[in-house]
């Protein structure tokens, strides 16, 4: 019960760190207020793109709550279901979405499924060295390029270099 106390205040000091960002708030809400005294470790194992952010929330967590110990591990999203399910962790952030056999192994273990909380959007911005510009390249190029097949759908060209991207789509 104290390890729940513990998750929904470090919940709570989410909204202490993202208040730089604009977020329609319900006025009424009243102020986050610390509860007490908590203690325990909290693990978080999953998404290396949310590393940063997940460290600067723990930072701020421990900072409202300095006898609670917080370890992040950033490795990749694929390591946070396998966590959550082994219990080596408490929260796992992700960079996508659960895939269904991850949910199914979850909710087998647990009897319920995992909760998913928006709290990010990823991007990817693609930069091209001007003494090597690209002459064409549109973002169905951009997404087969980047995908795991490299398949261009339209003309069966197994896209692996920038120079195969120029064949329109």
């Amino acid at each position: 019960m104290k390890l729940l106390s513990v998750v929904a205040a470090m919940a709570a000091s989410f909204a202490f760190v993202t208040g730089a960002f604009a977020v329609d708030v319900d006025p009424t809400l009243p102020a986050y207020k610390t509860t007490g005294s908590l203690s325990g470790q909290i693990k978080s194992v999953g998404s290396d793109t949310m590393g940063n952010l997940m460290t600067q929330w723990a930072e701020a967590f421990k900072a409202l709550y300095p006898n609670v110990q917080i370890d992040v591990e950033a490795k990749g999203s694929a390591t946070a279901p396998p966590a959550l399910v082994e219990g080596a962790s408490q929260i796992g952030p992700m960079s996508r979405a659960m895939e269904m056999g991850e949910i199914e192994a979850f909710t087998k273990k647990y009897s319920y499924p995992a909760s998913s909380i928006p709290v990010a959007v990823d991007a990817l911005a693609v930069y091209v060295n001007k003494a090597k510009p690209i002459e064409c390249l549109t973002l169905a190029q951009v997404d087969q390029i980047f995908s795991k097949d490299h398949w261009n759908s339209s003309s069966l060209t197994d896209i692996r270099t920038w120079g195969a991207s120029c064949k329109k789509d």
